[in-house]
C-alpha cells in the first residue's frame, strides 16, 4: 500500500507522536510498504508555534501538498495532527474526495488551555471539527477512547503502542557512581521524569513533591528555564537520546508520569522496558498501561504512587513491558487505514491524471 503521512510533529522535535510514527513507518516498510511523508521539515514557510517556538507551523502548504498527491499518488491518506498542515491535508483531502484517518495523539483542548486563556469546550468544539470527516479517528487507549465518544466524537477506533524492548532493558544500568552513571553523586532513590519540559507536562506537580533522594528531569522545552530557576534542587540534564537515554531510564528507582494531557506515555513503556516502575496519576494513558499490570502504581496522591512503586519488582516490570510490540502497532495502523476500495481507486486515479494533463495544456495555453 501506498500511504501518505501528513503530520505537523516531525524531525527535529523529539516527542511521542514523532517516535511514534517513525517506529510505525519502519515496521510498514518492512511489510512491503511505501510512504510519503509531508512535514514542516519540507522547506513549506514556517512561523514558531507563539509560547513553544521550537515548534514551527507551514503555512500556506494546500497547493504543495497536492502536488505531493499527485505526484505519489497515494492508496491511503492518514493525518496525524491538528496543526496547519493537518488542517491543509484535511481541506485537500475533502476538496478531491478522498477518505482520509487521523489519529489523536495528545488531549488538544487541554493542551491549548494549559497554554492560552482558551475555555477547553472550544477546543473540542474544533477537535470535533477536525476529525468530523475522518474515517477512523485512531487513539491509543481504551479510555481516550471513552472520552472522545463521550464528547460526540465518531469512528473512533483503537489503535496501542509499542516499545523498543531492545535499546531499553535493564542491561543498560550503571552501576551507581560509577563514570557510567548518569546520576554519579546524587543521593538515592532516584526519581526520574523524561520528556518536552512544557506546562502541559505538568512536571511541575512533581518537582513539588516531598520525595527523599533526588528528583531528576531529561529533556528540554520552553518551561526549562523556569523550573530551573525555581527548583534549584532538582537536577536537570537536558536532552538525552539512544543509549544515554537507555542507561537513564535503566539506572533510575522510579519513573515519576505527572501529565494529565498526553493520551498514552510513550516513555512509560519505555521505563518499564528498562525495569523501571512507573508512578503516575490517575488519568488517560496511565490508568489503561498501569493497573494490574505490577509495574507501576496510579493514584491522585503522586508522591504516594511513587513511593509505592519503589517497592515493585523489577523484572516483573520489564517481563510486563515485553508484551508490547512495535510490528503489532503498524499492523493495526494498516488495519485501521481508510484506502479507496480498487475498482474506485483506479477511476478516481484516472480524473486525477486528467485534471493534470488539463492542467497543463491551460498553462501552455497561457503564454
Amino acid at each position: 500500500m501506498r500511504i501518505m503521512l501528513i503530520t505537523d510533529a516531525w524531525d527535529p522535535q523529539v516527542n511521542g507522536v514523532v517516535r511514534t510514527m517513525k517506529r510505525v513507518i519502519a515496521e510498514c516498510e518492512a511489510m512491503g510498504h511505501e510512504w510519503e511523508v509531508v512535514s514542516p521539515a519540507d522547506g513549506f514557510f514556517t512561523v514558531p508555534l507563539p509560547t513553544y517556538s521550537e515548534i514551527q507551523l507551514a503555512l500556506g502548504a494546500r497547493k504543495a501538498i497536492e502536488e505531493r498527491f499527485d505526484a505519489f499518488e497515494p492508496d491511503a491518506v492518514h493525518i496525524a495532527t491538528e496543526g496547519t498542515l493537518g488542517m491543509a491535508g484535511r481541506t485537500m483531502a475533502l476538496k478531491i474526495k478522498h477518505p482520509f484517518t487521523t489519529s489523536y495523539h495528545t488531549r488538544f483542548p487541554e493542551y491549548v488551555s494549559a497554554r492560552f486563556p482558551i475555555p477547553v469546550s472550544w477546543g473540542y468544539s474544533f477537535v470535533r471539527w477536525f476529525h468530523k470527516y475522518s474515517g477512523k479517528v485512531m487513539v491509543a487507549t481504551p479510555s481516550m477512547r471513552e472520552e472522545l465518544v463521550a464528547q460526540r466524537f465518531i469512528n473512533v477506533v483503537s489503535w496501542t503502542r509499542g516499545v523498543d524492548t531492545d535499546l531499553f532493558h535493564p542491561d543498560k544500568c550503571a552501576e551507581p557512581d560509577t563514570e557510567a552513571d548518569p546520576f554519579k553523586g546524587l543521593a538515592r532513590p532516584i526519581f526520574l521524569n523524561v520528556g518536552r519540559v512544557a506546562v502541559e507536562k505538568n512536571i511541575e506537580a512533581f518537582l513539588k513533591l516531598d520525595l527523599p533522594g533526588s528528583k531528576v528531569v531529561v529533556g528540554e522545552g520552553p518551561q526549562l528555564d523556569e523550573l530551573k530557576k525555581k527548583y534549584k534542587e532538582a537536577v536537570f540534564l537536558g536532552a538525552k537520546f539512544g543509549e544515554e537515554l537507555a542507561t537513564c531510564f535503566a539506572s533510575a528507582d522510579v519513573f515519576v508520569f505527572p501529565s494529565l494531557t498526553d493520551t498514552f506515555g510513550l516513555v512509560i513503556l519505555e521505563a518499564m522496558a528498562a525495569g523501571t516502575p512507573v508512578s503516575a496519576y490517575d488519568a488517560p494513558g496511565p490508568k489503561d498501561i498501569i493497573p494490574g499490570s505490577d509495574a507501576g502504581i496510579v493514584d491522585n496522591d503522586l508522591k504516594a504512587a511513587s513511593l509505592k512503586a519503589l517497592e515493585l519488582d523489577r523484572e516483573t516490570t520489564r517481563a510486563y513491558a515485553e508484551k508490547f510490540s512495535w510490528r503489532a502497532c503498524a499492523e493495526a495502523f494498516i488495519e485501521n487505514l481508510e484506502p479507496l476500495p480498487a475498482p474506485e481507486r483506479k477511476r478516481f486515479w484516472q480524473k486525477i491524471r486528467l485534471r493534470r494533463r488539463r492542467k497543463k495544456r491551460d498553462d501552455v495555453s497561457s503564454f
